[in-house]
């Protein structure tokens, strides 16, 4: 056999290799989109944080709020509550969602972008890698009907930052939300 052949036999190995690494680092799980008004006006919910970690939910929602803006859907109106701290373990999810709900439905907003935190930490051991567990909604305000929800686990490599890896999960889980905008 050549060196050549070798050679490329070694680059698609190693391809593969890689190609089989990193489906093996995420699951996500989503429904079908929505038709979705592309300049409707937006919030974002206070995300359940169902982690150990404090103020995951916050971070995960600055994050969806921040790729919304990205993806250029409408206006995206900020929700403000007086209880922006985060409990361990705070029971008190769903009343934070209600009243932000109707907030929303004051404020005339279209669509309301949920969240729920499931994992959000670095895994303990030699390489501390970084994963985040996220589930998505889009919520009709209005009806208070769910659009669309998807969910996603992500893990990273050791020298990546978890708000990283957590980004890129809510980025996809976004885009297949979203791509059924008009």
């Amino acid at each position: 056999m050549s060196n050549t052949k070798i050679l490329h036999t070694l680059k698609v190995a190693a391809s593969a290799l890689v190609l089989c690494a990193l489906a093996a680092c995420s699951t996500v799980d989503r429904g079908r989109a929505p038709a979705l008004q592309a300049n409707a006006e937006w919030t974002v919910l206070p995300f359940a944080n169902h982690t150990e970690t404090p103020m995951a939910g916050n971070r995960a929602e600055s994050v969806a709020e921040a790729l919304l803006h990205a993806r250029g859907v409408g206006k995206v109106k900020r929700y403000t509550s007086t209880a922006q701290q985060e409990a361990l373990f705070d029971a008190g999810d769903t009343k934070r969602q209600e009243q932000a709900l109707a907030w929303a439905r004051e404020q005339g907003v279209r669509y309301a972008l949920a969240g729920t935190v499931d994992e959000w930490r670095y895994k303990v051991g030699v390489d501390g890698e970084p994963a985040a567990g996220i589930t998505l909604q889009i919520i009709d305000v209005q009806s208070g009907d769910i659009l669309w929800s998807g969910a996603g686990g992500k893990s990273g490599w050791s020298r990546e930052a978890l708000s990283a890896v957590a980004q890129k999960l809510i980025r996809e889980l976004l885009q297949a939300g979203l791509s059924g905008a008009r």
